[in-house]
């Protein structure tokens, strides 16, 4: 509903405009002077102003240039008498929207009204589109020059200042861990803690507590009480990685804490309520894993609130150079080199986006960490780069002469075919097993299978 502010020294006007606009569904605020309607616009939001343009201390001109110094957009309806026609000009001149001259019909002062509220609409619908079509996302750390990246930070940016779990979805590497710290910076939680926990890196005997937390007596060596992840993430994030790889009793309980934002410690009875944004991750095609019946249905869709699949490196090789450059700088720093290596060359620059990048971002880091740490020159060569060849498929791939990377005259889309014909032979045909053997989702395979001409339902 918009709010219109009425600026009018008398008392009668401005109460027949209150009801007349009143009538139309608008809310209005009213003020008898200029100085009381410059407090109002800096109390609360408003989407257009009527005021006339004589009034006792400060002139409705004088309101209207200190109105819109303060907010440029805001549309602004000056009224005034029949014989100061040029003072509305001049109002004009200085911003105001339109003018409507003393008397008038009602009828007329709605009409402008719906008029400019129109106007200031669509002037500011085609602003949000321009800046949507040119806008650049950006966030410390992160590189995302494509198209695919921007997408990402793009859905970041949206989902941020909601509380709506998160499901992040990629390949191992990809940084899934810096899209969830970017999320937790830009929400409204950004004050609050962060929190982190891999699911995989804690034995699952332990995992329980570690995420719940425990009472004095619980198990043999709890000789004191320790609060868990939930506890230390309240009002703020809870970032699990890994979550395809949570047992199901645990399963059990992370429903409950989305469901309730209640749990109770590990051998306690106290019910302790939290106020906490979980972030899940996972590798794995979370869908196989329900029809395999390792992960529970109900908490796959509390989880998949608002889910993000973050490309792997291969799909968005214009950020390469950004992130070969990005992490040169910082080991360089690190290390004490940032004046002795200035740069990548050109043909190094080449071998790197060349590479298929199995190990996606984390791979390159490594890469370029290695590179700095061993270069002698003042810029990364291609000597400096020493990247993992892809491993062999079976012995007649391991045929392939040692300064290449693949075997001689075979592609890389050739190579890639031959690696899924491998693993769904060594998955005896299971696409959902083949598909972890080649670190790759469901729908990934999925797509690839209908490449080479392989029917998806065929061996399951």
């Amino acid at each position: 509903m918009p709010t219109i502010l009425i600026i009018e020294d008398e008392a009668k006007m401005r109460r027949l405009l209150e009801l007349n606009l009143g009538d139309d569904g608008f809310k209005t605020l009213s003020a008898g002077d200029a100085e009381t309607g410059l407090k109002l616009l800096a109390a609360e939001p408003v989407h257009l102003v009527l005021t006339d343009l004589k009034l006792p201390g400060m002139s409705g001109l004088e309101f209207l240039q200190t109105a819109k110094q303060q907010n440029p957009a805001l549309p602004i309806v000056v009224m005034t008498a029949f014989g100061s026609v040029e003072t509305a000009v001049e109002a004009m001149k200085a911003g105001a929207s339109d003018y409507v001259l003393k008397p008038f019909a009602l009828a007329e002062m709605r009409m402008v009204v719906h008029k400019e509220l129109d106007n200031s609409r669509l002037r500011e619908e085609n602003r949000s589109l321009r800046e949507a079509l040119g806008q650049k996302y950006s966030h410390p750390n992160i590189v995302a020059i494509s198209p695919k990246m921007q997408e990402v930070l793009a859905t970041v940016e949206r989902v941020a200042p909601t509380n709506s779990t998160v499901l992040l979805g990629g390949e191992s590497g990809v940084g899934k861990d810096l899209i969830a710290r970017a999320i937790h910076e830009k929400s409204r939680r950004a004050s609050g803690p962060f929190i982190k926990i891999n699911s995989t890196a804690i034995p699952e005997n332990l995992l329980e507590s570690e995420l719940f937390g425990y009472e004095k007596g619980a198990f043999t060596g709890a000789t004191s009480s320790k609060p868990g992840k939930f506890e230390l993430a309240d009002k703020g994030t809870l970032f699990l990685d890994e979550i395809g790889d949570v047992p199901p009793a645990i399963q059990v309980k992370l429903l409950r804490v989305l469901q309730e934002r209640e749990f109770e410690r590990l051998g306690g009875t106290r019910t302790i309520k939290v106020d906490v944004r979980l972030i899940a991750a996972t590798n794995r095609d979370l869908r196989a894993a329900l029809e395999d019946g390792t992960f529970r249905e109900d908490l796959y869709y509390r989880l998949n609130v608002v889910p993000i699949d973050i490309p792997p490196l291969r799909e968005h090789k214009q950020d390469i150079a950004g992130l070969a450059n990005l992490f040169l700088a910082r080991f360089a720093r690190d290390s004490g080199r940032e004046e002795k290596i200035s740069g990548i060359s050109a043909a190094a620059m080449q071998l790197l986006s060349a590479h298929y990048w199995p190990g996606n971002v984390r791979e390159l880091q490594n890469v370029i960490e290695r590179a700095c740490a061993l270069a002698s020159g003042s810029q990364l060569e291609a000597g400096d780069i020493q990247l993992d060849s892809p491993r062999n498929r079976s012995s007649s791939l391991a045929g392939a002469s040692s300064d290449r990377f693949l075997p001689d005259g075979m592609t890389l889309d050739q190579w890639e075919d031959e690696m899924i014909r491998e693993a769904l032979k060594r998955a005896g045909g299971n696409k959902s097993q083949a598909a972890r053997l080649l670190g790759l989702s469901r729908n990934a395979l999925r797509y690839r299978l209908s490449k080479i001409g392989i029917d998806d339902n065929e061996g399951e």
